[in-house]
């Protein structure tokens, strides 16, 4: 089971908002401590929970998000529900645009019955020399200037990057976080350079992790998250470290959302 903060920081929700699911009875953890008052939850419930944040994103109230949870199990008449609400979004598009588009594509999802493939493969990942920067950012849009500013540096020292190319993101804070994100970004080098203006060189030290990838928009990766944390759970395996964001394809390279490609890495023991 999980610590409410460790739930979070899987299921990429704030445990402010986890406390409030609990609170309406929309999502409620497996257990309590009676002492300490910790709340417990199990990588089972991640489902429920991509359900109630992908409805949230697309524009559901929370009321209406627990009436279309209470029919869970009769996925037409969900489906029913979250066509009255694309028609009632539709009135609206100009401003509501891209409520449309994420309500649009979890109907399709609903609608094909299949859940994304996800297949977890154990890796020995070596040791690794990086470039590395890591900041408290506003939002996850601040990627767009932070990631130009240290690749700006790298070039400024004439860095080789390693062969293959190994670019990950790391992930500081205890717990999902909207806001104030603390990340570490990390590209693999040949060789160290000098360490200047918040960019420094380290040896990530090599570990065994289990991988999956995930093909398509960032918006979407929840998914790859909580398949990955119940296979490490089911497997009896632990998390040992921070999970890496590994980046093999994206919009660098591909205009397509829908095939960017990222590798999830989490250190595990048993």
């Amino acid at each position: 089971m999980f610590k409410i903060g460790e739930f979070s920081k899987i299921g990429r929700v704030t445990v402010k908002a986890l406390r409030h699911y609990d609170e309406l009875g929309l999502l409620k953890p497996v257990s309590v401590d009676e002492f300490t008052g910790y709340r417990f939850y199990t990588a089972g419930q991640l489902p429920l929970l991509q359900h109630i944040v992908c409805l949230k994103q697309a524009g559901l109230s929370l009321a209406d998000i627990a009436a279309v949870v209470d029919v869970h199990a009769d996925r037409e008449e969900m489906i029913r529900r979250l066509e009255a609400k694309k028609r009632e979004i539709s009135k609206e598009v100009d401003e509501n645009r891209r409520e449309l588009k994420k309500l649009t594509d979890y109907i399709e999802a609903l609608g094909k019955e299949k859940a994304m493939d996800y297949h977890v493969v154990i890796k020995d990942l070596p040791a690794v020399t990086v470039a590395s920067m890591r900041r408290v950012i506003k939002n996850y849009g601040e990627y767009n200037s932070f990631y130009p500013e240290m690749g700006e540096l790298m070039r400024e020292q004439k860095l080789t990057c390693a062969t293959p190319d190994y670019c990950f993101t790391l992930y500081h804070d205890s717990e999902y976080k909207a806001e104030n994100i603390d990340v570490e970004i990390c590209q693999a080098v040949v060789k160290a350079g000098k360490d200047e203006k918040g960019m420094v060189f380290k040896t990530v030290p090599a570990v065994q992790a289990a991988t999956v990838l995930h093909r398509g928009p960032y918006r979407t990766i929840g998914k790859a998250y909580a398949s990955l944390t119940k296979w490490v759970e089911d497997n009896g395996y632990e998390f040992s470290g921070l999970i890496r964001e590994s980046y093999i394809d994206g919009i660098w390279n591909q205009t397509d959302e829908n095939r960017w490609l990222t590798e999830l890495q989490v250190p595990i023991r048993k």
